[in-house]
């Protein structure tokens, strides 16, 4: 066994002593056989970007056999509002690799994340699952290059408030207990991510922090390792899962909506990505540790793409409510090195030549019985800030990669990076000549749908987004009719905390 699956976290996988990708029916079965498991649970996303639950008692070995095989019917007109109800029936099929003992099910019981298949044993195009898998198949058979995300979960954790070491307004920023309040809850929620499957990188308090009648809100994150981009969106789905059902269990409120309050931060699901080629090794710095041509290709797709992203990474009226300056999060399209005022920041990387760790030990110039050989320039990413907590996720990651590898597609992608490339607060008064060149982002769904529109070719090429999904989505973000909804709820508190409340438990 490798030494990643002795460390591993995720129960399956160190009972069976293999990583998830290797894991086969038979191993399945010989798990349920030799952990009493009496119960299993099928989850699958549905338009709503929640996941949904279809149980099964384990009461033969031919019974699990079938089901492991061919899966189960489900109602897809119910799952899916492009689905229609004369022709819905679909399989759910599981997905071996997914496999998580369910950490909070009244007896042992394991759960999996399946795909849809259609009556003709094929699978169904209009799935977000789908969709994802052929946009990350499309982006490797073009560039050689595997496509990893990894994402940042921003959430709210709401409960009655204690007077004890009060934390100030929006300083909650990394913040320590006993101020923050709710450490012990994500450490917990951390935990049990990681024993589901998920590669938890670290989890921390986040800037927003208030209290409001007699209620304390604490903002929080937990962030991933990345991992291919299919693997990324069923570790974020899993994990919003768990977060909540453990927040239910301990009698507390959790919301990944964008805003629940004017003023306040909102919460974000930024992306990290990054490529891996053939052999493995990270390609987007180059030999003098600076970002490669693949690197600019891709900031260069996401940065055409911007406007149409917006469709599927900000799908409720009250995401456009995040999206407003000095607020952390993006308005203009526009990229930067460690810079969060704009769409894509390239992260403070590790290339320095200094050993940092021997100068924090005192140990400069002195030999050390132990060294880290590795290269950390390997984890270098690029991130793209304007999603949230709305994103149907597999949607949204797909629509990135289709994004970045239209940058590998486009003959002036180096003209566009060095146009869009910002230095300092893009909304600084300095940049005032600058910010009016940019290209802005979407001011709410309305707008996105059009943009969505004029970009859906994009999309559509290869078959990899169906027409029928993409009429979906447009069809949805219009229906809200918010051209002018930030205007009325501006000056009408009842009407906002209404809207506010309507999007409260999104995603």
């Amino acid at each position: 066994m490798e030494n990643n699956n002795q460390m591993t976290r995720n129960t399956v996988a160190a009972f069976l002593g293999k990583p998830p990708h290797d894991f086969t029916r038979e191993d399945i079965v010989r798990y349920i056989d030799e952990n009493n498991i009496g119960m299993l649970n099928f989850m699958y996303p549905a338009a709503d970007g929640r996941l949904k639950t279809l149980q099964f008692v384990v009461n033969s070995r031919e019974y699990l056999m079938e089901i492991l095989s061919a899966g189960e019917r489900v109602d897809g007109s119910s799952l899916f509002p492009f689905i229609e109800a004369q022709n819905s029936d679909l399989y759910v099929v599981p997905r071996f690799s997914t496999a998580f003992v369910d950490p909070f099910a009244p007896e042992p019981t394991l759960a999996m994340l399946c795909s849809f298949f259609g009556n003709d044993g094929k699978p169904v195009e209009v799935t977000p699952e789908y969709t994802l898998r052929r946009a990350c198949e499309r982006f490797t058979a073009e560039t050689g290059l595997t496509f990893e995300a990894m994402g940042e979960l921003e959430y709210y954790v709401i409960a009655p408030c204690t007077e004890m070491y009060p934390v100030e307004d929006q300083r909650g920023y990394h913040e320590s207990g006993p101020f923050a309040k709710f450490g012990s809850f994500r450490a917990r929620c951390m935990s049990l991510i990681a024993r589901c499957g998920g590669q938890i990188k670290y989890g921390h308090s986040e800037v927003g922090c208030f209290t409001l009648n007699g209620m304390t809100y604490e903002q929080n994150e937990i962030e991933f390792l990345p991992v291919p981009a299919r693997e990324a969106a069923d570790q974020l789905l899993i994990a919003k899962w768990v977060i909540r059902s453990l927040a239910m269990q301990e009698n507390l409120i959790v919301t990944f909506a964008p805003k629940i309050i004017e003023g306040k931060a909102g919460s974000g699901l930024h992306i990290h990505m990054r490529l891996r080629d053939k052999e493995g090794r990270n390609v987007m710095l180059d030999s003098d540790k600076r970002m490669s041509a693949e690197a600019r290709r891709l900031i260069a797709g996401l940065m055409v793409m911007a406007p149409s992203l917006t469709a599927f990474g900000n799908t409720i009226p009250t995401s456009y409510m995040r999206l407003v300056p000095n607020q952390e999060a993006p308005t203009t399209v526009c990229w930067g090195d460690r810079n969060r005022s704009g769409l894509v920041r390239v992260p403070l990387g590790w290339t320095a030549s200094t050993d940092m760790s021997a100068i924090a030990n005192d140990r400069a110039g002195a030999e050390t019985t132990v060294t880290y050989r590795g290269d950390a320039s390997q984890r270098q990413t690029i991130e793209i800030r304007s999603g949230d907590g709305s994103a149907n996720i597999s949607s949204y990651i797909a629509a990135i990669v289709m994004a970045g590898l239209y940058g590998f597609r486009m003959p002036d992608a180096e003209k566009v990076v060095e146009s869009t490339y910002v230095t300092g607060d893009i909304h600084a008064a300095g940049n005032a000549d600058r910010l009016a060149a940019l290209q802005a982002l979407p001011a709410n769904c309305a707008e996105s749908a059009d943009c969505l529109q004029a970009q859906r070719a994009i999309y559509e090429e290869s078959g990899i987004f169906s027409p029928d999904m993409i009429d979906g989505q447009i069809a949805m973000l219009q229906a809200y009719h918010d051209t002018d909804l930030a205007e009325k709820v501006k000056t009408d508190r009842q009407a906002l905390r209404a809207l506010i409340g309507k999007f409260f438990h999104c995603g």
